[in-house]
């Protein structure tokens, strides 16, 4: 049973491929600690897009963030330190065939909502692109 009490968790990463990877399997065990697992297949496709965009068109760290908030949302994002918004998703229909781009039109079928927001702290300047996953 989830928790009725709000929580996050931040994992700040390299700019390095392979901590897509580490961030989907970090995801998988915080929603089974916390009683999610039935959500982790969903998120963690929604976590791999955001921080694989973070990790590979951006020369800077990252960080995935997973919050939930009662009585239902979960909401997964990734922070870079690139302060340019993301390319507007496709439908998934105008990207059925393309070899690249599908990774935001992907995170727009399969979330409740997303967007993203500008950041600008201690001078350092970037973006927070992020998703819900509601209750079911």
């Amino acid at each position: 049973m989830p928790e009725n009490e709000p929580w996050e968790y931040s994992l700040y990463i390299p700019n390095d491929v392979r901590a897509v990877t580490v961030c989907r399997r970090t995801l998988r065990l915080i929603l089974t600690m916390h009683g999610l697992i039935g959500r982790a297949d969903v998120a963690e496709l929604l976590a791999t897009e955001l921080v694989s965009n973070a990790v590979r068109h951006t020369k800077g760290p990252a960080a995935l963030r997973v919050r939930w908030a009662p009585p239902g949302t979960l909401r997964i994002g990734a922070w870079d330190a690139d302060p340019e918004p993301p390319e507007p998703p496709m439908t998934l229909d105008q990207v059925t065939e393309l070899e690249g781009g599908r990774g935001l039109s992907l995170v727009r079928a399969c979330s409740d909502l997303w967007g993203w927001q500008p950041l600008s702290r201690f001078g350092n300047r970037g973006k927070y692109v992020w998703c819900e996953l509601e209750a079911s």
